[in-house]
């Protein structure tokens, strides 16, 4: 199961591993490699959500940097709009090699803690594959699932065995990071079953399940803060909570998320997550990600008050005010406010001369939320399936001197620190206003990812 790094690679970075040798070398991580058609200048390494370290390229797209006085667990990098998580423990010195077109399949390590990393790479690859098995696994009747999810399982865990009895040195931390790799994408599937069995089907009810179905929830950690970032728990936890949530009575079958659904959710993760910080990670999660899947201005101020009554978190509450303000700051059939952008010649306009006379899609983002690259792809797809629309791309905050380089330029505005714009985005999250050739607003809030604004493009893109 285990990647075999090449010879080169491994001979390209020998001396480096040999002179990483230091009285320090217990408790610091040298972290570097090499990234193949590198889509910026950097790469950050993260633990949890912070950033512990930014390391840029140099002329040889090769990058080295010291962690001093790490700890042992899961941290991820970042490069372009891809990222991956890889497991450290103090004295390691890892590289890494990979190509951008082919990012997962083409990430090798080599060094001092590269073979564990290796085979959780190898875990997330085989995960990939499984995807296309449960195709076909989620048409079958509950009992012919379950005895497919369960013969997957166990090699799975055949797997798990065979690399803990041939590597005891790996540490009880690592050794439960392997195992929930292996797993969790299994026990996530099972919870996905029932919704995803009723939508095929075309039932408006969940099939009938053994309570054996779930027996695997006894030996399953629900209350891990440090395991929230880590994609196969989170994901596993957040399929749970759904499923939980739909065997209240919903029905599966419906386009989007109802404000009843959202209500029952919110309460189920108040109930099934202890841990305080998981809990408001999911509750901020779930008003966000319902609020922009809804894709317009409409309000379920009911859920938003169950958000505010169940969450500890501060700063999370401040960004919901935010976005409730500036949900209602633009107001539907009513003219667009005005406010002035700004062009990379650093000549400003004001909004009404540029979208005059013409159906407008404005898309407002910051780097922090959205990368360029996704940006590109929808933009691209998106102004060749409405040609009558103007797609304005328009820069919140961050690097005021950098464009998206596979867009027009003619098409790309930022906001100056005092444009009126501000006042409708002061959470600073993505927002796309609609509107119309009459200057008009059609939609207030869209977001470019949602399969409800469809409707709206199709309708403006006709007149």
């Amino acid at each position: 199961m285990i990647k075999k790094v090449s010879i080169l690679f491994a001979i390209i970075f020998l001396v480096f591993l040999v002179s990483c040798k230091s009285t320090d070398k217990n408790t610091d991580i040298y972290f570097g490699g090499k990234i193949i058609n590198p889509k910026n200048s950097h790469v950050i390494l993260y633990a949890m959500e912070e950033v512990v370290d930014t390391f840029f390229l140099d002329a040889n797209n090769k990058f080295i940097g010291k962690v001093k006085k790490a700890n042992e667990g899961l941290y991820y990098f970042s490069h372009g709009n891809e990222n991956q998580h890889i497991y450290l423990e103090p004295g390691d010195s890892l590289m890494l090699r990979l190509n951008t077109w082919d990012f997962d399949e083409s990430l090798v390590f080599a060094g001092k803690g590269a073979e564990r990393n290796n085979v959780l790479i190898d875990c997330f690859l085989d995960t990939e594959k499984d995807k296309k098995l449960f195709y076909q696994y989620n048409q079958l009747e509950p009992a012919e699932f379950n005895a497919k999810a369960d013969s997957l399982l166990q090699k799975k865990i055949v797997t798990y065995n065979e690399y803990i009895k041939t590597h005891s040195f790996e540490t009880s931390g690592f050794n439960e990071i392997l195992k929930i790799a292996l797993t969790y994408p299994i026990y996530s599937r099972i919870e996905k079953y029932p919704i995803i069995h009723a939508k095929i089907t075309e039932k408006n009810k969940l099939p009938e399940v053994e309570t054996s179905f779930y027996d695997y929830r006894k030996q399953i950690k629900k209350n891990s803060d440090s395991l929230m970032y880590y994609p196969p728990y989170s994901r596993y936890i957040r399929n749970y909570l759904y499923n939980e949530t739909f065997t209240l009575g919903h029905n599966p079958l419906e386009s989007e998320y109802s404000s009843e659904f959202t209500l029952d959710l919110l309460n189920t993760i108040n109930d099934k997550v202890s841990t305080e910080s998981s809990k408001n990670a999911f509750l901020r999660q779930t008003v966000i990600g319902h609020f922009y899947n809804k894709s317009s201005c409409s309000i379920n101020l009911e859920a938003f008050n169950t958000f505010f009554k169940l969450s500890t978190n501060e700063k999370d509450k401040k960004i919901i005010t935010n976005l409730i303000d500036d949900s209602q700051s633009i107001i539907i059939n009513e003219d667009l406010p005005q406010f002035a952008i700004t062009d990379y010649a650093n000549t400003e306009h004001s909004i009404s001369d540029v979208i005059k006379d013409q159906n407008a899609f404005l898309f407002f983002w910051s780097p922090e939320f959205v990368s360029e690259s996704y940006i590109v792809s929808r933009f691209q797809y998106l102004s060749k399936t409405y040609p009558n629309i103007q797609f304005i791309e328009i820069k919140i905050n961050g690097d005021k001197n950098k464009r998206i380089q596979k867009l027009d330029i003619k098409n790309q505005f930022y906001l100056a620190d005092n444009s009126a714009a501000h006042e409708f985005l002061t959470c600073k999250m993505p927002r796309s206003v609609l509107v119309n050739k009459k200057g008009k607003v059609v939609n207030g809030y869209a977001s470019i990812s949602s399969n409800n604004l469809t409707p709206f493009l199709n309708k403006l893109n006709k007149n």
